[in-house]
């Protein structure tokens, strides 16, 4: 099977890295495939909803690199791709990468260069590779993340929430990396969202499924215990199954 590369954005408090989480877990338990997570958010939080540490994130590599930390006797891009290497962190399950937030000042253009080549070629040692994205899509933006199988825009279930998916969209079709498939999923849905279609038509998203509120997750959250970890009986689970199952991931 060739590399899939899965994108998830949506503006804070949505419940993208939750619904993230879940389509980690989700192809863990059914694909027996090898994943790569990639969180790609200024607020990083998706090694928290997995359970796993971070010691190390790639913009402390691309720092190191900018402010002249190389090695005597080691190229730019030896010591990036050696730094990279150690902000991988290898579960049982998923591997996953934190970008972070570059610190200092002046151009990045090269160590973002040597980024996107590291990120392409550690796709291909992958069957998934998920992006959990910032809503503001800079690393699309600049070409990091690229070719793109699946995009999941993620809206809580409010008109304004809706209009904001609907401006990430614009965002993602003005930009030049190619996206193939693009849905809008709304989280933390009460009752119906019914009241929402003429929004949801406005912005010209297909409606791949809604999560209901799940109180499994607040309680997950209040006690700091990893959303992967989840039970069978979570309501979110069972829907975001059934996105995955109606997309054909």
């Amino acid at each position: 099977m060739s590399s899939k590369m899965i994108a998830v954005a949506g503006k804070g408090g949505t419940g993208k890295t939750t619904f993230t989480a879940l389509l980690l877990k989700e192809l863990v338990n059914t694909k027996k495939a090898s994943i790569l997570a990639v969180d790609a958010d200024p607020n990083a939080n998706l090694n928290e909803a997995l359970g796993v540490e971070v010691s190390s994130t790639i913009a402390e590599a691309v720092d190191a690199t900018k402010q002249g930390a190389v090695p005597t006797g080691m190229t730019k891009e030896g010591f990036i791709e050696w730094k990279l290497s150690q902000a991988l962190i290898e579960t049982k399950y998923v591997d996953l990468l934190v970008m972070g937030v570059p610190h200092g000042a002046g151009c990045y253009c090269y160590p973002n260069d040597l980024l996107r080549r590291h990120l392409g070629n550690l796709r291909g040692n992958y069957d998934y590779v998920i992006t959990d994205n910032e809503a503001g899509l800079e690393h699309l933006s600049r070409q990091v993340v690229q070719d793109i199988d699946f995009f999941f825009i993620i809206s809580d279930a409010s008109a304004r929430g809706i209009r904001s998916a609907g401006r990430v969209k614009q965002i993602v079709e003005g930009l030049q990396t190619k996206v193939l498939n693009t849905y809008l999923v709304v989280t933390k849905a009460i009752d119906s969202i019914d009241d929402l279609g003429d929004e949801i038509k406005a912005t010209g998203l297909e409606l791949v499924g809604v999560i209901p509120y799940d109180p499994m997750i607040a309680d997950y959250d209040l006690k700091s215990k990893p959303l992967f970890n989840l039970p069978e009986e979570s309501k979110a689970v069972h829907a975001v199954r059934d996105i995955i199952q109606k997309v054909g991931l």
